[in-house]
């Protein structure tokens, strides 16, 4: 098995900075950034992004893990479609902080199409060959030679969502013929990954309400391929207090194995159990 170390020279991306930051309150994900010379990691349970984009062997692979954690913990077969949704999640909810979590905390925004990007789930490690980035023209990183100025906030916005789209959209073909989902459907699930993995990464970083208005200005409901806006909305708690949340644009169908445990931001939650669960937590 090759597994990259940590590279001496990954200080020098203008990115390095917000996955140290992501690590340090989310050790749960760590990222490995790669020289130009250096080649991906293979074996050991790592999967390239363009590997689960050929929807081959790969694939096949990454979709049996799914397979048996669902028999291990619940103890029973979910259907194909299920699966391959929950295998998506577990891909697509990672690989869009590597855009949205250096453009939240930096104001820089990493091209990482599929062939930069490869996956070790189970370690929760990602592998990423650093490309070119967008940035302000107040950044003390516009002179370095990979920098691509734009205007202002709203260019920049428009740069999160077309680096996600670039990155998502061969994956989402790779996986399409698993689901039983149109091209709507499947570009919900990539706004809620966007929108839930960056949102909680906010909590953890104590900047719950800035990530909540950045998504909000991110996702207005009028940028496609996306669907919908970041959805998120206040409930009032026992005490008065004030629950954010959000519904969700798609259904990870985690009701097909436990109808009676819907996600806490599933349409099918009433916001009666919303504020139940939100307060019990709070």
């Amino acid at each position: 098995m090759t597994v990259p170390a940590v590279l001496p020279t990954a200080a020098a991306s203008p990115v390095a900075d917000a996955y140290a930051r992501m690590t340090e309150v989310f050790p749960s994900l760590s990222v490995d950034l790669l020289t130009d010379s250096e080649r991906h990691p293979f074996g050991g349970g790592w999967v390239g992004a363009a590997d689960l984009a050929a929807g081959g062997p790969a694939l096949d692979t990454f979709l049996s893990w799914d397979e048996e954690q669902v028999m291990r913990d619940y103890g029973q077969r979910a259907r194909p479609d299920v699966i391959a949704s929950f295998a998506l999640h577990r891909y697509a909810w990672p690989a869009c902080l590597l855009i949205t979590v250096p453009w939240f905390l930096l104001r820089r925004v990493p091209r990482v199409p599929v062939g930069a990007v490869s996956f070790q789930r189970t370690l929760g490690r990602m592998a990423v060959r650093p490309g070119p980035f967008a940035c302000l023209p107040d950044d003390p990183a516009a002179t370095l030679p990979d920098a691509r100025v734009v205007a202002d906030e709203e260019a920049l916005r428009a740069e999160v969502r077309a680096a996600v789209a670039e990155h998502l959209e061969p994956v989402l073909d790779g996986f399409a013929p698993r689901m039983r989902r149109g091209r709507r459907a499947l570009w919900g699930m990539a706004t809620d990954e966007i929108v839930e993995g960056l949102w909680y990464l906010g909590h953890l970083l104590g900047e719950e309400r800035r990530a909540m208005a950045d998504l909000e200005e991110l996702l207005p409901g009028t940028t496609k391929p996306y669907v919908g806006t970041a959805g998120f909305r206040e409930l009032t708690g026992p005490g008065g207090e004030s629950l954010p949340t959000r519904d969700r644009a798609s259904c990870c169908l985690f009701y097909t194995l436990r109808p009676e445990d819907t996600c806490v931001t599933c349409p099918r939650t009433c916001d009666d159990d919303r504020v139940r669960r939100l307060s019990a937590h709070s």
